[in-house]
């Protein structure tokens, strides 16, 4: 398996420090409002890595945090006149409400920054006690150019960092590059108490405390949006390095943007579109089919138009699965013969196809186009003349190559809703026979406004339920 490493800008073969498992740590939200479906593309897109990491059989650690104490949640909650930890309360709760909507699956741990204040106190003190950080009117600082590897993720000199940074100019400071770590008390905000009086941590200091924490000092893989690799990456590897000597990651993965006419979407910006108003309109394996019908590093360009079409690739994927499992409640035959059996073998290359293309940095534009291939072939060789056994077999691999991706593994065949199609279907068939043509028309008009087409076939009156 083969990854593309932000760190040394080149694929590079995936190697565990432990084998068979994957210590991962993936930076989560500030949780201050409802996510954007932007952020949505790099949740989606690190959970289908964690899946498909665990479809080849890696046991995955994988921590995805909470930031629940910022600058945008402490003027929230003003805004709001509640507590700090009531936003985060409030705004973890909608996170896992959209997320799970999503079928983006619980991490390992989702550890909340404000639950890590006593080791990250200790982490800033042996910066401090170690010459990278310093203490200045109770903020404290990482001084930059002590770290020697300073720019290594972004690729570039301190110099030229600073040259295009857009720096706060803070006069305290031993040099303009220095990060804050450590934030003295301000009136009327959350602060604890520390050797240099009270306050709250610095935002890029959570991070390294959290992965050590949880993970250790060194991790396979660091990931997040692109928009953090530079500073918020940047900083991380630098104070963790910093106090432990070792390697923070081995493998640095970013996603990248999701644009709304060719701009970046974020709440800044105010062109988002939350996570939660697409999904009123849009299946989440249609959202998911959109995000990961392109490269994770490629920069998608949202719109309606690309949904709407992202939902008929995923309808041609649901009316396959619709086909066989209408034909495993059909046909007769039980048990595969000797040719299907050849034939089921057969399909193993569209598995390897699959395994091929996502073993290449995860690249799900090619892994989606090798389950369209599977679906033409079964589409054209498995008919009611198949045995149950090979329809049941194929329809399972189908959902075996979904899942990885976190799609099509809804049944067409909902029980209550088979049940009511199938009583409306046959008052229909009746209203026919009795020449009851506006009743039959009625029907059918009934159950297409509910998204239920009407097929009519060989074997009957099929029906399914367009996304």
């Amino acid at each position: 398996m083969k990854l593309y490493n932000t760190l040394t800008r080149k694929k590079e073969e995936f190697i565990p420090i432990t084998k068979g498992e994957v210590k991962m740590y993936v930076c989560g939200p500030t949780v201050y409002n409802f996510f954007h479906i932007g952020n949505g593309r790099t949740f989606i897109v690190f959970d289908t890595i964690r899946r498909y990491f665990e479809y080849r059989g890696y046991k995955v650690n994988f921590v995805q945090n909470f930031t629940d104490i910022d600058d945008k949640m402490i003027k929230r909650a003003n805004e709001e006149g509640i507590t700090v930890k009531n936003v985060g309360d409030k705004y973890i709760k909608e996170y896992y409400t959209d997320a799970d909507a999503l079928n983006i699956e619980r991490a390992t741990t989702n550890p909340r920054a404000t639950e890590f204040i006593g080791q990250i106190i200790k982490f800033v003190k042996d910066l401090i006690d170690k010459g990278y950080a310093y203490e200045v009117d109770g903020d404290v600082y990482f001084s930059t150019k002590k770290f020697e590897g300073y720019g290594k993720l972004s690729g570039q000199n301190i110099e030229d960092l600073q040259a295009g940074a857009r720096i706060n100019v803070d006069e305290r400071k031993q040099d303009p590059m220095d990060f804050a770590i450590w934030k003295a008390k301000k009136e009327g905000e959350p602060a604890w108490k520390c050797p240099w009086g009270e306050g709250r941590p610095g935002w890029h200091i959570e991070c390294s405390c959290m992965a050590k924490n949880l993970l250790g000092d060194t991790i396979d893989i660091h990931a997040g949006g692109m928009d953090l690799a530079f500073p918020h990456h940047e900083n991380e590897i630098a104070q963790s390095e910093a106090l432990t000597g070792e390697p923070f990651a081995h493998y640095w993965l970013h996603s990248a943007y999701v644009n709304v006419n060719n701009q970046k979407m974020s709440k800044s910006l105010n062109n988002f579109f939350t996570a939660r108003d697409v999904l009123k309109e849009y299946d989440a394996d249609v959202i998911r089919f959109l995000m990961l019908s392109c490269h994770y590093r490629v920069q998608l360009n949202y719109s309606k138009d690309l949904l709407d079409s992202a939902r008929s690739s995923v309808e041609r994927i649901y009316n396959a699965i619709g086909n066989l499992e209408n034909l495993i409640d059909e046909v007769s035959r039980e048990e595969m013969n000797e040719e299907e059996k050849a034939y089921l073998n057969s399909l193993d290359k569209y598995r390897q196809k699959y395994i091929e293309k996502m073993d290449d940095d995860f690249n799900t534009a090619d892994a989606i186009t090798a389950i369209f291939d599977l679906i033409k072939d079964t589409n054209t060789n498995i008919t009611i003349d198949s045995s149950k056994e090979l329809a049941k077999e194929a329809l399972s691999l189908i959902r075996e190559l979904g899942a990885p991706l976190g799609m099509f593994q809804k049944s067409t065949k909902d029980a209550a809703l088979a049940e009511e199609v199938e009583r409306l279907i046959e008052e229909r068939q009746e209203a026919r026979k009795n020449k009851d043509f506006a009743l039959s028309d009625k029907i059918r008009d009934e159950l297409k406004d509910r998204g239920i087409v009407l097929e009519d076939t060989p074997q009957g009156v099929r029906w399914k339920k367009v996304n």
